[in-house]
């Protein structure tokens, strides 16, 4: 069963400054769990059948203009209907004020009424955006996230092969961080996975043999994010010299995160390597690639060569029959 995740009154209405007009109980114990909103049409001429009950309701100048047609009986017959299923909230734009009848049906059937200055279209935009992030599935995953040159990378691999120094590194070549140790991963959209850093470690990096610093403090505000897209997973290992690497790029890789395909670039680690500099390289060929470019097919069309081609070569070098 999947995971029910809510957030309470309270913070919808503090998140988008709304206004009060009844509340017939303490907002911080009512919660939203759709991150869908609902603009009553039909529900207007009474068709209720596919009613949800779970969504915020909206009511702009469309719907009324359409209810100012009715006299007061009617109204508040028609909203009773409506608001006697329990929608979690009203939320009135424009700061139009809640009619009589509205304002009756509403303390009648204990449904909050909210204001808003903005229009319909700005308010179910930005209700919908914070809806969809706050209530979006989620895991939490060991690594790092660091945004470089745009490009959200998250870096994984065993415990003490060097994420938190390289993410150092990074920060010091001008990147920001995002997350250590534990990143919060919500799927905001279809394809799109967001990063953040639990709230009670964020800023907080882990240095063997220093212990814990503060990247915020001792960086300043320019080294640190809140939260970032996640365009690539960067696994980083020890060296084995019995593993072939890839060595033109070819073949992508992905892994799943909640339901969402990433690319996945394989670092293998040993003394002398920059990390940090081949980080910075792989987030801009990442780009590139989303862009439509590699270069690894571009060198091998200057060369003559197939893809087919290449593999046989990969596969005689591998097997140590030529280079």
């Amino acid at each position: 069963m999947a995971t029910e995740y809510k957030v309470s009154l309270d913070k919808v209405i503090k998140e988008l400054s709304l206004k009060t007009v009844y509340m017939p109980v303490d907002a911080s114990t009512i919660d939203i769990v759709s991150a869908d909103i609902d603009r009553p049409g039909l529900e207007l001429t009474g068709y209720l059948d596919f009613f949800d009950s779970t969504r915020i309701m909206i009511l702009g100048y469309t719907e009324y203009s359409y209810l100012n047609r009715f006299g007061a009986e009617q109204q508040h017959h028609v909203l009773n209907a409506i608001f006697s299923l329990g929608p979690p909230a009203v939320i009135i734009t424009r700061d139009m004020r809640p009619s009589n009848p509205l304002l009756i049906a509403a303390e009648e059937c204990g449904v909050p009424i909210l204001v808003t200055s903005e229009t319909t279209s700005e308010l179910s935009v930005n209700l919908i955006s914070y809806l969809n992030n706050v209530l979006a599935p989620r895991i939490t995953r060991h690594g790092v996230l660091v945004e470089v040159y745009g490009e959200g990378c998250l870096i994984t691999g065993d415990s003490g092969v060097g994420k938190s120094e390289t993410a150092i590194e990074l920060i010091k070549r001008g990147h920001r961080l995002v997350a250590d140790d534990a990143v919060e991963i919500r799927r905001t959209s279809k394809n799109t996975l967001v990063g953040t850093s639990p709230e009670n470690i964020r800023h907080f990096i882990e240095l063997r043999g220093i212990g814990i610093i503060n990247a915020r403090r001792i960086f300043g505000m320019g080294a640190i994010k809140q939260s970032e897209k996640i365009d690539m997973v960067i696994n980083m290992e020890l060296w084995d010299p019995n593993r072939a690497y890839d060595r033109m790029g070819l073949d992508s890789e992905y892994t799943e995160i909640l339901g969402v395909d990433v690319p996945v670039t394989t670092i293998p680690v040993r003394p002398g390597r920059n990390l940090s500099m081949i980080i910075e390289v792989a987030a801009m060929n990442n780009r590139q690639k989303k862009m439509g470019y590699n270069a690894a097919m571009e060198l091998l069309e200057n060369l003559g060569m197939s893809v087919e081609e290449e593999h046989v070569q990969n596969i005689k070098v591998d097997a140590g029959l030529g280079e």
